[in-house]
């Protein structure tokens, strides 16, 4: 039993909690010392790996805009105007798979992912 307590031994008497290790925290440094951001995450395989699944797998799945018929039931809604934007294409630029990949790396890595919507009647 000797060995396992001071394996297991923890100093219930004086536990760290600092204001330096709270801040750390939140802005980013580790304990070892160093600053982990979205790129410095990346580097790491299994981050990448996770990152990259997850937004392949969300950006695979079927996008359609639905409407409600008047009977209750429901029917896709391709003449609505987001249907081809969200669908096929939301600009020149970008597929609606790598736009929808695109807005998930965002969210995964910054906890945020934003588009903006330019209406200029130029392109649809």
């Amino acid at each position: 039993m000797g060995f396992l307590n001071k394996l297991f031994h923890t100093n219930k008497a004086s536990p760290k909690n600092t204001l330096s290790s709270t801040m750390s925290f939140l802005f980013g440094s580790s304990m070892a010392g160093q600053t982990v951001t979205e790129r410095t995450a990346m580097q790491n395989t299994a981050v990448y790996a996770y990152v990259r699944v997850l937004a392949k797998g969300l950006a695979e799945l079927p996008l359609h805009i639905y409407q409600y018929t008047n009977d209750g039931d429901k029917q896709r809604a391709i003449k609505h105007p987001l249907y081809f934007l969200l669908h096929d294409a939301p600009n020149p630029e970008m597929t609606s798979f790598i736009f929808r990949e695109t807005l998930m790396n965002h969210l995964l890595l910054w906890g945020n992912a934003y588009a903006q919507i330019v209406r200029n009647g130029q392109w649809h």
